[in-house]
């Protein structure tokens, strides 16, 4: 610890993003990034943006990016803020709907960046236990708190929930905002955008970092009550008001314009998370139901870290927690089929 820091920072204990190797080739399904290239039409449009104007400050609003994810979601722009990735947004979020009074409730495992936005920004939190198969504990988020945090579906686990408990989480907790993190919606679950206009305190943020293959753009964007998307607009210009930069703007719309090749890589992800589900499970693992682009997977015979070293050793990287709960479970994400047919060969030499 430096002797310059603020006390605020002292005792953070910060969010750890996935390795990212710079010294040799590794099959990477640690990071739940896409295994196929951007759109076409994503690039075309960067190169374009990539002119004169970017002596010009992007536009704050992101208009034209804000306009393509309303129309196709239904939504008036109004209802659609964007941001510097989706975890900006969540950051903006914490500090503009929970106070540090009342504590915020999210399930113990689930994406651990909720712990370290309530520690940076001296907030309460009590983290929920999971339910014995790793479902969410849905009745113990209802009621008596002061804002709610659903990851759907969940990470590290997969496993989502459907509307109607969505739903019930809002009808529960009507005083309070219940953030709906879709970070992973697009590989299987159903997205509760649908309830935006019956639920004031719904917020739903999405990113393109997965289904749209640009982790390294930086864009999501939420979306809900236009009350609550000033809020959060209120944040980001008591900050930094220009977020997106232009090359993102240009191509994220594009991205969201491009529901073909969308539909296509998203598609193909379920497939091959489908394969590798049958595969690891004749080899003995448990693997949980996942409606996301990862597996999270145990055997029997076998510790969660041990086989991450075994992989690791073999050139593929996958995820591993030392949390008690977790700590026999690898968060694989999905690749292509050549990735994960090495995967699943060399689980097999391991076991």
């Amino acid at each position: 610890m430096n002797r310059f820091w603020s006390k605020r920072i002292q005792n953070i204990v910060p969010y750890t993003p996935g390795e990212q190797p710079k010294d040799r080739q590794f099959i990477k399904l640690n990071t739940n990034e896409c295994p196929y290239s951007p759109s076409p039409k994503v690039i075309e449009a960067i190169n374009r943006a990539a002119g004169d104007s970017l002596r010009l400050y992007p536009d704050p609003e992101c208009v034209e990016l804000r306009a393509a994810i309303a129309k196709r979601e239904g939504l008036d722009i109004n209802r659609v803020f964007c941001g510097n990735g989706s975890d900006e947004i969540l950051a903006f979020a914490f500090q503009a709907f929970f106070d540090p009074d009342r504590e915020v409730v999210f399930p113990k495992i689930t994406y651990s960046f909720y712990p370290v936005y309530t520690d940076f920004f001296g907030l309460k939190r009590r983290e929920v236990p999971m339910n014995p198969d790793f479902s969410d504990p849905i009745d113990l988020l209802c009621g008596n708190n002061g804002g709610v945090v659903l990851a759907n579906p969940n990470a590290p686990t997969g496993i989502a929930v459907g509307l109607g408990t969505v739903e019930k989480l809002l009808n529960a907790n009507p005083d309070v905002v219940v953030i709906v993190d879709e970070a992973y919606i697009d590989f299987g679950a159903d997205s509760a955008v649908s309830l935006i206009g019956r639920y004031p305190n719904l917020l739903v943020v999405q990113t393109t970092s997965k289904s749209r293959a640009l982790a390294g753009l930086r864009v999501g964007w939420a979306m809900g009550d236009a009350g609550l998307i000033d809020g959060l607009r209120c944040v980001r210009d008591s900050i930094n008001s220009y977020t997106v930069d232009r090359l993102a703007q240009a191509g994220a719309a594009a991205a969201i314009r491009d529901e073909d090749y969308f539909q296509s890589i998203r598609r193909r992800v379920m497939d091959t998370r489908s394969w590798t589900e049958k595969s690891l499970k004749e080899k003995s693992f448990t693997v949980l139901n996942s409606q996301a682009n990862f597996v999270f997977a145990s055997h029997p015979n076998h510790s969660g870290k041990e086989l991450l070293d075994g992989l690791r050793e073999r050139g593929i990287l996958v995820r591993w927690w030392d949390k008690p709960e977790i700590r026999n479970w690898l968060r694989i994400s999905i690749g292509t089929d050549e990735d994960m047919e090495a995967l699943v060969q060399a689980l097999g030499e391991l076991i």
